[in-house]
């Protein structure tokens, strides 16, 4: 594919790939690695080296990731000063489990929650996100002692048995029973929803739909409360174990809510006893931009946070914080974690969190995230197939439509082609929402706006190529 956009320079050069063939690769792949695990791209990437926003190929290829991992890698592929921490505790110690104490975790623990507000104090650390929503769940259920909780519809929540009853995306669930004393509500979707305008979110950029609301009012809001009322009306009891939502969805491709939103339905749920969970695995950290946290944008306090992916940079690790009160409940029997809290993932842990602040990585994320919306949505005004563009930070979502009035979903052979022509010049982002309508831009948090060009003028060659083939057709 020849583009006339040139890749940012990189100093950094990769070693050379010295393990099996690609093909050998695949053979492997068919006999001994789940199907499950399902692959991007006709012809899947063999990646072997990656340096901060770069990721390098079997044949030395280098790559823009604009999908760290699926939103996990937040200060940049092997980071120098965490890959040193990394590297020093892995000649000191690496496994002790939870029956004995070692320094590293009291000094994560205390690092971790002073950038969390009173009273969300205490941590227990797991190994996945699933694993921390699955904890939150039971400690909701234990807490409360209620039983029912609530997500919102297009929500992602994990894949274990317990959280595939929060998880409300179609192509996640399985045909075995699950999800009792789950149930799902309307969610809040300006965009595609049956409600929205020009200025509900919080966001640079606002919907392409009109309203005549005056400042301070929100129709949509309204409307959207009135439903989430409804599901208390009629789907659970007149008390519920809690509400868990993620402050901006992530599967579903960065569906952002009204404004006012969540701090609304925290305070119904609340009334009726439960307790709000703010699932902050994809848009913690800095990643929104203005706040360290994706609750404090909606100026709310939840009781329970859950943490994963960009906590460690890829190592595997996550968090459930919360109160001391609610923390106590799970106290009344035994709940061990083998992994979890391990010395190597608090050390790397923390110097994630160093990482965040020594360079500066929240304020990169409002600052190169902002300027990335608004180019972005000089491509929405360019063309008619892309219907959305909306997001916070570095947490961005590209929704694609057969066309803006009617916000159908455009068809899969046709996304599949603008993305496929985006990876072969360079470009890699991700997919999301009900259809896979949705290009997912969550890049590492230490992305400048160099790259930000050259994605901007990748997407628009891509662009202009879908509208060369469409006309003709």
């Amino acid at each position: 594919v020849s583009t006339q956009a040139k890749m940012p320079t990189c100093n950094f050069v990769a070693e050379k790939y010295k393990s099996y063939p690609y093909e050998h690769m695949q053979k492997i792949r068919e006999q001994n690695i789940s199907p499950s695990l399902r692959m991007y791209y006709k012809k899947p990437l063999l990646l072997h080296q990656g340096h901060m926003q770069w990721l390098f190929d079997y044949e030395g290829r280098r790559y823009l990731d604009l999908f760290a991992g699926i939103v996990t890698v937040s200060v940049g592929h092997c980071h120098p000063k965490v890959t040193v921490a990394a590297q020093k505790q892995l000649a000191r110690l690496w496994h002790t489990t939870n029956i004995y104490m070692h320094p590293s975790i009291h000094e994560y623990a205390e690092k971790l929650t002073s950038f969390l507000p009173d009273p969300l104090k205490v941590v227990y650390l797991t190994n996945s996100g699933s694993e921390a929503n699955d904890l939150a769940m039971f400690m909701a259920r234990l807490y409360t002692r209620n039983f029912d909780i609530i997500s919102l519809r297009g929500a992602y929540h994990g894949g274990s048995p317990y959280t595939l009853g929060l998880t409300s995306v179609g192509l996640y669930k399985h045909s075995v029973a699950n999800g009792f004393g789950c149930s799902t509500t309307m969610l809040p979707d300006v965009f595609r929803g049956p409600w929205g305008g020009s200025h509900c979110r919080d966001s640079p950029v606002q919907t392409v739909r009109k309203c005549s609301c005056s400042e301070g009012v929100c129709h949509a809001n309204d409307q959207y409360i009135e439903q989430f009322k409804d599901t208390l009306n009629t789907s659970v009891p007149k008390t519920i174990a809690g509400f868990i939502a993620e402050p901006i969805q992530g599967v579903n491709g960065a569906v952002q809510y009204p404004r006012n939103f969540l701090k609304e339905a925290y305070q119904l749920v609340r009334e009726r006893g439960g307790i709000c969970i703010s699932d902050e695995v994809q848009t913690g950290f800095g990643r929104t931009g203005s706040h360290f946290w994706g609750f404090e944008t909606h100026g709310v306090v939840p009781d329970i946070v859950t943490l994963a992916k960009g906590i460690g940079n890829g190592f595997p690790m996550a968090a459930v914080v919360t109160t001391k009160d609610i923390a106590s409940s799970l106290a009344q029997n035994l709940h061990f974690n083998t992994f979890g809290g391990s010395p190597l993932a608090c050390v790397v842990g923390a110097a994630v969190l160093d990482a965040i602040e020594e360079d500066g990585l929240q304020k990169n994320s409002e600052e190169v995230g902002t300027y990335m919306l608004l180019e972005l949505a000089k491509l929405r005004d360019k063309f008619e197939v892309v219907g959305d563009v909306r997001g916070k930070g570095l947490m961005i979502g590209v929704e694609m439509v057969t066309d803006k009035d009617s916000r159908h979903p455009l068809p899969g052979e046709e996304i599949n082609q603008i993305w496929e022509d985006c990876k072969d010049m360079g470009v890699l982002i991700g997919r999301g929402g009900l259809y896979s309508q949705t290009f997912r831009i969550k890049p590492p948090m230490c992305i400048n706006k160099k790259d930000v060009d050259f994605t901007v003028e990748v997407l628009n060659t891509a662009l202009q190529k879908h509208m060369e083939r469409a006309a003709a057709k």
